[in-house]
């Protein structure tokens, strides 16, 4: 995820802040942004110090203070721990604005980006990563499972089309409308299923990767339909890198 020192550079007029302000700037993000339960004063701290700012020396006080105001602007969480209240955070929310919604995209997931080439699945990915930055988290799924899908057509298409349209050749689903692929649409004649099944049998990928593809088609179809199911930020992030590392950057198409 973004550092304190990216997110502080992320703010607009971040030199003119009054140190209760950077306070609060930090407060949020560290609970908003890096996913802590609380922020303590020692927390804060640390992001002052990150960021190469003097450290105010009232921090303790000035967040006990604020659970006093009217309204409060903290509440208090645990032992020796803060959260900004709610309607405190949504007024800094709307102030740091959305260009803090790339901090919140893992660095990890971010340096993605540069191991593909310019073009259109670099954007692709981009778009996709940003959902994520903004906890559209169904989004970032189905665009992710779409860019591996788009990459495996091509190796087909300059690898292995010969021995796919073998496999074609041998299939007795009638779901399959085609019987040979020979341009990028002919691959949507088919189920996804399938394709995965075939892409084993024509020995582009291997059957590990199979099982990888099969895992992930069935959590991108529960991220396509509305359901009670809740995808999590680290299950999201995994199913990026999953992708990416077992597909992508394991199929190259040079």
């Amino acid at each position: 995820m973004g550092s304190a020192s990216g997110f502080y550079s992320s703010l607009q007029g971040a030199s003119n802040l009054a140190a209760g302000e950077r306070i609060d700037a930090f407060a949020y993000y560290l609970t908003e942004i890096a996913g802590a339960a609380s922020a303590t004063a020692a927390k804060i701290s640390n992001c002052f110090r990150d960021c190469d700012l003097a450290v105010p020396a009232s921090i303790s006080q000035y967040l006990s203070k604020g659970l006093k105001g009217k309204p409060p602007k903290y509440v208090k969480v645990g032992t020796g721990g803060y959260r900004l209240e709610r309607h405190a955070r949504e007024r800094l929310a709307g102030l740091i604005g959305l260009e803090t919604a790339v901090l919140d995209i893992p660095a990890d997931l971010q340096r993605l980006v540069d191991e593909l080439p310019e073009g259109a699945r670099k954007e692709f990915l981009r778009e996709a990563l940003a959902c994520f930055g903004v906890h559209a988290y169904r989004a970032t799924i189905i665009m992710a499972w779409l860019l591996t899908l788009d990459h495996l057509f091509e190796l087909i298409l300059i690898k292995h089309q010969d021995a796919f349209n073998k496999a074609l050749a041998a299939n007795t689903d009638k779901r399959v409308k085609v019987t040979e692929v020979a341009v990028r649409d002919d691959f949507g004649e088919m189920p996804e299923n399938k394709f995965i099944e075939f892409c084993r049998s024509a020995g582009v990928v291997s059957n590990d990767v199979r099982k990888i593809l099969d895992e992930k088609l069935g959590t991108r179809n529960s991220a396509a339909h509305p359901s009670g199911v809740v995808f999590s930020r680290a299950k999201v992030v995994a199913f990026v890198e999953d992708l990416f590392a077992n597909v992508i950057r394991k199929y190259p198409l040079k």
